[in-house]
């Protein structure tokens, strides 16, 4: 049975209406036409008794209420501009208003809508909708040239995006053809090590190779992760550059039996990657506490299978390990294992130095040196969600949202600490709401009104480390640049 705890009785004393909570997962909003709205509308699936633990319309009622940052999604996407500072140097009053908003509701059991082209004044109005609308998901898009609700009666030609952040989303899902311990949308703590490699690799490349400084993780809240690049070069990026940027990360990572063709000369963002990378598919991947690809025959046959034909067929490596392998006398672990295979093909290519560039022998060694490579990283890339990337107008999940098939919140990822991070230790809604509860009987009902509610839950340390670490930050960043601006403005008046 779901929790109720006093908070939940008052939010059902406040009409809170009784809906399904299995809405479909992570549904992929269509990019519409600008200037046609998008109302659509399915029949929801029945509800599960899992969602009926930890997702329920009274309790997300709740978190609205008094859980949901508001004001620090404001502060953020408004980037400074406010409706208030009117005509202030740098300060666009309406820039908040310009920005998309579409919301996921249910207003019946029966019934899922998904609304297009929201668009608010300020954080009042923006906190206004979300308590009335109570929405099961809130994803945010670009900021446009006019205020996306007024769309109907603006032309078409001059109703388009201006800007949005760079963001990047990896979904578990697509590690299916690799992963051996979950699929489709289930999730364990095995498989969930391919996020902290994606996290590592994207986040260093992103920040090395192009210099953004801005950047934000969050956990979807079920079986993936989201990326926000926030420097005002990565949102004016056009649908081009995204584009470039997206397939810069890109390799060809589905067929496991065809060669990536990679150049033995690696791009330097490659070679970075398969550092990150090697030491965690040995931790992660070949072992019992990963995928186990080298932990039994019919596993390590067929990742020997793999090795380029020539090159297997003409040294006998793969034939040659699978008996060693296979005695009942062998004690090799899978690192031990990896780390032979890896030195009798280095001791095979040597025997090819020196030999023709032509020479087939020569181009089979090559192949297999790079195989190597391609085996890490086929097992560890991150594998994007590259459409995600490469438009203005694509809309992703909103941050700090409750994901209503597991009940739990996006929060943002420490990625210093991201080896740490546990999907299943992530705040729930009947916790957070449990926790709400809990504060006050302990501290009393006068104490606990002078502390925020967020910082009365589990929710606290997340909520600190975006701030802490990104919002602040970019705050002052803006602050700096605002006064600069004013500055120079006051320097040039002077001359006068």
């Amino acid at each position: 049975m779901v929790y109720e705890s006093p908070v939940k009785r008052k939010a059902n004393e406040m009409g809170a209406p009784t809906r399904s909570s299995d809405i479909a997962d992570d549904m992929e909003i269509e990019n519409a036409k600008a200037g046609a709205a998008v109302v659509t509308s399915k029949p929801a699936a029945a509800a599960t008794p899992q969602n009926a633990v930890v997702f329920s319309p009274q309790l997300l009622r709740v978190y609205y209420q008094r859980l949901f940052p508001f004001q620090m999604m404001y502060d953020w996407l408004s980037y400074g501009n406010d409706w208030e500072k009117g005509s202030e140097i740098g300060n666009e009053r309406d820039f908040f208003g310009k920005r998309e908003w579409s919301f996921t509701i249910q207003p019946t059991p029966q019934d899922e809508i998904y609304i297009r082209y929201q668009s608010f004044k300020d954080c009042a109005e923006f906190t206004a909708a979300v308590q009335k609308r109570q929405p099961n998901k809130i994803d945010i898009g670009a900021v446009f040239t006019h205020p996306p609700k007024d769309h109907n009666t603006i032309k078409s030609d001059v109703f388009h995006t201006k800007e949005r952040e760079l963001v990047f989303d990896i979904d578990l899902t697509d590690y299916d053809g690799v992963r051996t311990c979950c699929s489709g949308a289930n999730i364990c703590r095995k498989c969930w090590k391919y996020m902290n490699m994606a996290v590592k690799v994207m986040d260093e490349g992103l920040s090395k190779d192009f210099g953004f400084k801005n950047m934000v993780w969050f956990y979807s809240g079920r079986r993936g992760v989201h990326c926000w690049v926030c420097d005002e070069s990565a949102r004016e990026l056009s649908n081009d550059a995204r584009s470039a940027v997206a397939t810069y990360f890109e390799l060809p990572l589905e067929n496991e039996n065809k060669s990536m063709d990679l150049s033995s000369n690696l791009h330097p963002m490659l070679v970075r990657a398969f550092r990150v990378l090697e030491p965690q598919f040995i931790a992660d991947i070949i072992g019992d506490n990963g995928m186990g690809i080298l932990t039994n025959q019919k596993s390590w046959v067929k990742l020997l299978k793999t090795l380029p034909e020539g090159f297997r067929t003409s040294t006998g490596i793969a034939a040659e390990l699978d008996r060693e392998w296979s005695k009942p006398t062998c004690t090799k672990s899978p690192t031990q294992k990896w780390a032979q295979l890896k030195q009798k093909i280095n001791q095979a290519t040597k025997k090819q130095q020196g030999k023709s560039a032509a020479n087939t022998d020569s181009k089979t060694s090559e192949s297999a040196e790079m195989w190597i490579y391609e085996t890490v990283y086929r097992h560890t890339y991150p594998r994007l969600d590259i459409n995600v990337s490469k438009m203005q107008n694509h809309l992703l999940k909103s941050p700090f949202c409750i994901h209503p098939k597991t009940g739990r919140v996006c929060i943002p990822l420490n990625t210093k600490e991201i080896d740490s991070f546990d999907p299943f230790a992530v705040p729930t809604l009947p916790q957070i709401v449990a926790e709400l509860d809990e504060y006050e009987k302990t501290h009393g009902k006068a104490a606990a009104a002078k502390v925020p509610d967020w910082q009365k839950t589990s929710m606290k340390s997340s909520v600190q480390y975006f701030l802490k670490t990104f919002l602040n930050p970019m705050k002052t960043e803006i602050r700096k640049k605002r006064q600069d601006m004013k500055d120079r403005e006051a320097a040039v008046m002077g001359d006068f």
